[in-house]
């Protein structure tokens, strides 16, 4: 299961304070406007910066988790972007899958997963062969993903509006698949969090295509999920095709970190002047 909680930048005592996604998108005074809407085939919250965004933020949720998940990370960059924000659309897409059956309600997939063959494959220390597998279902997420990043694309002010990738874990792995075989444009930045390689030979043909994109990954060192170690592997496949990634690893579990927030905040800050001169 993959459902993140974000640490935020709030503190008490020394603290973190877990709060909800309304609590934070009510008290951000610099968020105007939430919505539901159904881009592509996928149900979507959006949070937008203006009226008239013209940067798109589409970011996946893991597996077990649903749109909600990340949504915090909207109100964090909004505090760190300032008034760029007015510029920006976040996209939280909802995964096509329901796992309410397996005992996870408002859980979703963005393909099915068999977890106890994973546990076994990290347990034995046997992650090659799950990192050359494709998964049954990932063709269709695709699909999916890339019809939601169309209609964010068309609905964003300006002729060639630039789209950032971002995902947590299994929806990493997804934007990752997207950008290196969909059928959508190149993304100006990618956010991979916790992520790790699939379809590897697929991918490793690929990757080139990055080399103008940059990337940034992150990975807990304690991640009992997806070792770090594979995340590792999807950081040198990048780099030996010659993309620029910030790699950041850190003390920690299967989760977003503060430092990854502050890290692609900055990263937004960057490509909102470089779009907005």
């Amino acid at each position: 299961m993959s459902r993140c909680i974000v640490t935020l930048h709030r503190y008490t005592c020394g603290s973190t304070v877990a709060v909800s996604i309304f609590d934070r998108i009510m008290e951000a005074s610099r968020m105007p406007t939430l919505q539901h809407a159904r881009l592509g085939s996928l149900d979507c919250l959006i949070i937008d910066g203006s009226s008239q965004p013209s940067i798109g933020v589409v970011v996946c949720h893991g597996y077990g988790a649903n749109y909600e998940d990340l949504a915090p990370l909207a109100s964090e960059w909004i505090a760190l972007l300032g008034p760029a924000a007015e510029s920006f659309r976040f996209v939280f897409p909802d995964a096509p899958n329901s796992l309410a059956e397996l005992g996870m309600p408002g859980g979703r997939a963005w393909w099915p997963i068999n977890m106890a063959r994973l546990s076994e494959a990290v347990q034995a220390s046997r992650f090659d062969e799950l990192h050359d597998h494709t998964p049954p279902g990932i063709e269709e997420a695709r699909g999916y993903l890339c019809e939601t990043v169309q209609d964010v694309l068309r609905q964003l002010d300006g002729t060639s509006p630039p789209i950032v990738l971002a995902g947590f874990s299994q929806g990493a792995m997804l934007t990752m698949d997207v950008a290196l075989r969909g059928t959508v444009g190149l993304p100006a930045r990618m956010f991979q969090f916790s992520g790790t390689v699939v379809c590897r030979p697929q991918w490793q043909e690929a990757m080139t295509k990055l080399k103008d994109v940059p990337v940034f990954q992150s990975h807990g060192e304690l991640d009992p999920i997806l070792p770090y170690s594979s995340a590792e592997v999807l950081r040198d496949m990048l780099r030996e095709a010659g993309v620029t990634v910030d790699f950041h690893g850190f003390r920690g579990p299967h989760t977003i970190d503060g430092e990854s927030v502050a890290k692609t905040g900055q990263a937004l800050v960057e490509l909102a002047n470089t779009t907005l001169r």
